[in-house]
């Protein structure tokens, strides 16, 4: 980017309806989207992409910082180009194993159940919350990395659900009651992993919104009424991870991400096929759109394996989210891996997840752009399920443009003066 460019970009605020950018880093691609945020909604102008190199990336991590930052300029010079208009403000996607979302709950039994909640017992409550949930992630990314003393940091977080005596409010102050119960939506993630992307952002010439865990803000972006208490699993099939968010009750409980997506199915068509990389690409896109290609046996059945061992790693997190209660029986599919039509009819199989506590027999359906809500398309470019977790991302700025709720506004409160 140019001086030039960075003084313009920085000289002066951002009057009503103007442009800002979600940043989608993936493992095959840089995705970026120009769009226009107005009264509680936002309308894509443009969008650009750019294809990484096999070493820029690693399981959804940057692995080359310049080489990224190249790709990224790429993706928002020509999303500015078909926009028109000169983006400041980025939301960006975290993913990788090592990011952890979780729901941390806590009830307190209160002495006096005949006064009312205050501020200051809301916001002790809401700290001792977070301080459990810093250690659990400590402990969680520690023995995942086996080193001692890694650099964690706090990503985001929201309050998923409070309540008095079984009684659910959206705001306990006020309420008399014995029993105080608040629940805390936490995502974490190593410092190097946060870190780079804060870099990336910083040589883009860019003012930072908010970094949000992908699967979050993919279930974000569809959750609410059109989920509704019946709750949804969200699987976002990506490049270099696969993604997976749970929603119950109407609120996100937990993200779980692992190092297994369409890269992978990529290599071993190109390991075992004795072809290039870019050929078995070729060959694994064609075959996803039901097109004929050579040895059509051989690649489904090559295929059909690797796509075992992804189902098993959808049914190790799924167990590690049945632990809490019964999960939901609806699953929803994005990201460019899913359109691998061996993905849903795993899902849907009679012997997939056996024994898992599943609500009824999961139903498995594919995402579209179209469900995000709160935000339109002028491009006609954003089609597909691989369009929703940048769409999702853009629905993370309209978020964060809104009021604070009076929870995380207490929330915001108590993480400032815990310094996370």
């Amino acid at each position: 980017m140019s001086l030039l460019r960075r003084l313009f970009r920085r000289s002066g605020g951002q009057p009503p309806g103007a442009a800002h950018l979600a940043l989608d880093i993936g493992t095959e691609y840089a995705k970026a989207l120009v769009f226009e945020y107005d009264d509680g909604s936002a309308t894509v102008t443009g969008v650009g992409r750019r294809r990484q190199g096999l070493s820029h990336m690693q399981s959804g991590t940057v692995a080359d910082i310049p080489a990224v930052v190249r790709n990224c300029q790429a993706a928002l010079d020509e999303a500015e180009s078909m926009s028109g208009r000169s983006a400041q403000k980025v939301v960006i996607g975290i993913a990788g194993e090592l990011v952890k979302g979780f729901t941390t709950t806590r009830t307190i039994e209160r002495r006096r159940p005949d006064s009312s909640v205050t501020h200051s017992e809301l916001e002790r409550l809401l700290e001792a919350i977070e301080t459990d949930a810093a250690a659990e992630a400590q402990r969680t990314i520690t023995w995942e990395t086996g080193l001692a003393n890694v650099d964690v940091r706090l990503v985001h977080a929201s309050v998923a659900a409070a309540g008095i005596d079984g009684y659910a409010v959206s705001n306990p102050v006020g309420f008399q009651g014995r029993h105080l119960r608040i629940s805390v939506f936490n995502a974490y993630a190593p410092l190097v992993h946060l870190g780079v992307l804060e870099s990336v952002v910083e040589q883009l010439g860019l003012d930072l919104i908010k970094v949000v865990a992908e699967p979050y803000a993919v279930a974000r972006s569809i959750a609410g009424e059109q989920v509704g208490q019946s709750g949804a699993l969200f699987i976002d099939v990506g490049g270099g991870t696969t993604d997976v968010a749970l929603v119950r009750a109407g609120s996100v409980e937990g993200t779980r991400m692992f190092a297994l997506g369409g890269r992978a199915f990529t290599k071993s068509l190109a390991d075992r096929l004795d072809v290039t990389f870019e050929e078995a690409e070729s060959v694994k896109i064609a075959h996803a759109r039901g097109e004929d290609v050579e040895a059509a046996d051989e690649v489904r059945r090559i295929i059909n394996e690797d796509i075992a061992v992804w189902a098993a790693g959808v049914e190790l997190v799924l167990e590690e989210f049945g632990h809490e209660g019964l999960l939901p029986g609806r699953i929803e599919l994005c990201g460019g891996g899913a359109a691998l039509p061996e993905i849903r009819a795993a899902l849907e199989a009679d012997g997939f997840a056996p024994g898992l506590p599943f609500a009824r027999r999961p139903q498995v359906s594919m995402m579209d752009p179209d469900a995000v809500s709160e935000i339109s398309d002028e491009t006609g470019l954003l089609v597909d399920q691989q369009d929703v977790t940048p769409m999702a991302l853009a629905y993370q700025a309209v978020e964060a443009a809104q009021p604070q709720e009076p929870l995380d506004a207490a929330l915001t409160r108590v993480l400032k003066g815990m310094r996370v």
